[in-house]
């Protein structure tokens, strides 16, 4: 049980494994107004960024859950390096389907909502582990422009243009499931850019450290093609952003 090994070579250097940096996460903690002993689950969390530095910022506790045993490990070795493993732990499994053993006050799934087939499955699997009038974080992609055509939106790792909605619709689509919208913090391009540009250092020099391995094609040729796809399609069309959401 792990991801896929072309990911984690793409983002083996990455802390944070999405489109927001340390300061704009810095100020969406701060936004939340919670208190010090705030309670967390995060799902899908990565290297466990967020929690790690909330945990010495805000004062906060709680567990992290990941499939890559690659970013568990730095997420347990970053715990170690910001003296929060005390307050934080970081168990290697698959989020889909994981709820806590006791309900928490900010559940959070940051970029992966495919481990509840969708956001409003995903609503759903965090609502399992969040105590009455606690908080949500979904981060999701959405349009910044609709592409033009199906390609467009393939260029932009889409499958077709229906997969995002622009922001205005995944707001609306947030109401829709019962849940207040009260903050967000969107990524802009300059984000972007330090997100997926640093992707293509990791690559070539694993690639200069590996040539002889089975995936050096793969990794090669995506290093050749896709930073003019990203200047052409993604950093145009693709938005992201992190929504707190409270029920209703």
């Amino acid at each position: 049980m792990d991801l896929p090994r072309i990911f984690t070579i793409r983002e083996s250097n990455h802390r944070i494994h999405n489109p927001l940096t340390a300061d704009q996460f810095a100020t969406l903690g701060a936004s939340l107004r919670l208190p010090a002993g705030t309670r967390v689950l995060d799902l899908a969390g990565g290297s466990g960024e967020m929690l790690c530095t909330w945990a010495r910022d805000l004062g906060f506790t709680g567990t992290g859950v990941d499939i890559s045993t690659l970013f568990t490990a730095q997420a347990r070795a970053r715990a170690a390096e910001l003296g929060v493993a005390d307050q934080v732990e970081f168990l290697h499994g698959d989020a889909a389907g994981h709820v806590a053993d006791q309900p928490v006050d900010l559940a959070a799934c940051v970029g992966a909502t495919w481990i509840g087939d969708g956001v409003p499955g995903t609503v759903q699997l965090l609502q399992r582990s969040l105590r009455p009038g606690g908080m949500m974080l979904i981060g999701e992609p959405f349009w910044r422009q609709t592409p033009p055509d199906e390609e467009t939106a393939q260029a932009c790792h889409a499958t077709a243009v229906a997969d995002f909605l622009p922001l205005s619709a995944l707001i609306e689509q947030f109401q829709e499931l019962g849940y207040d919208v009260v903050e967000m913090m969107l990524a802009d391009q300059n984000s972007w850019d330090r997100y997926t540009a640093a992707q293509w250092l990791s690559m070539r020099r694993w690639l200069d450290e590996n040539p002889d391995d089975e995936l050096a094609p793969e990794v090669r040729e995506e290093l050749t093609t896709e930073p003019a796809r990203y200047a052409r399609y993604g950093r145009e069309y693709l938005g992201w952003g992190v929504f707190a959401l409270m029920k209703r």
